[in-house]
């Protein structure tokens, strides 16, 4: 039953946040954006204006269980986008700048970090995923791209209580999160 009611919920929940982004700028070939189950990391790569000081290195780009806007703040659950730049050559120095309601002992409420953007295959993957407690704050998320000062898109997402959206958020295996 419990897998039926995963697969059932792959199905729906696609419906229950129609996706659309806040803007694509005309370098950007193609975007996607949802909920994924956090990958494993294969590295670290230092990002100094982040809470944890670094980001995720994954091997390959993960699937999304929903495109949704809409995500459970559960352990396991990430958000995020994958692009894919005009230009065969990629887009390099891009800085993807995450907002969220204040978390960390700071209220920390904007984090960034430098990356690029691939022009061929898949692209490009960024994204927040929740490994800590401090990190599940629910409320306006949003990730901006930005190259030389000037945006190449913009998405925006709502974080909510992971018992708002049960199957989602136990699609990744937490759900003792919910009891």
């Amino acid at each position: 039953m419990k897998h039926w009611l995963a697969i059932f919920s792959l199905i729906t929940l696609p419906f229950a946040g129609q996706a659309a982004p806040d803007m694509v700028s005309s370098e950007i070939a193609a975007i996607e954006f949802g909920i994924l189950c956090a990958p494993e990391a294969v590295s670290t790569s230092p990002a100094p204006n982040t809470l944890a000081g670094i980001t995720h290195v994954i091997g390959d780009s993960p699937q999304f269980v929903a495109n949704s806007q809409i995500v459970p703040a559960a352990f396991g659950v990430g958000f995020g986008v994958r692009s894919r730049a005009r230009r065969a050559e990629g887009l390099d120095n891009v800085t993807i700048v995450i907002t969220h309601p204040p978390m960390g002992d700071n209220g920390t409420t904007v984090q960034s970090y430098t990356t690029g953007i691939g022009g061929g295959g898949d692209g490009s993957f960024s994204f927040y995923q929740f490994d800590y407690a401090y990190e599940l704050q629910t409320g306006p998320w949003s990730f901006t791209a930005l190259r030389n000062g000037k945006p190449l898109y913009a998405v925006s997402f709502e974080v909510v209580a992971p018992e708002t959206l049960p199957e989602l958020a136990g699609v990744c295996g937490y759900v003792d999160l919910l009891s």
